[in-house]
């Protein structure tokens, strides 16, 4: 009979850590990549389509071009009329 000092009979019970070893180092990679490479870009995610940078809808376009003095007041309005009818206002509900 042996005793438990010299059991020979495989890798015991911290092998069932490793699992979760690699799993933490797959989402820290990820984690890490997000933070650093990813950044500023589109990741391996999001829908082409994805969310605008904030400030480039087209009102704050609109808004940014009337104020530059690069179309004038009755453009602005113009302008924001068809918006208006395209996106809805802003606000509703």
């Amino acid at each position: 009979m042996q005793t438990l000092a010299h059991w020979d009979g495989g890798p015991g019970p911290w092998i069932l850590f490793l699992p979760l070893i690699w799993a933490a180092v797959v989402v820290g990679a990820v984690a890490l990549l997000r933070r650093t490479v990813w950044r500023g870009r589109r990741g391996p995610w999001h829908a082409p389509g994805g969310p605008r940078p904030t400030g480039d809808s087209p009102l704050d376009v609109l808004g940014r071009r009337f104020a530059s003095g690069e179309i004038d007041e009755d453009e602005y309005w113009r302008r924001l009329s068809v918006l208006d009818e395209q996106f809805g206002r802003i606000g509703k509900g």
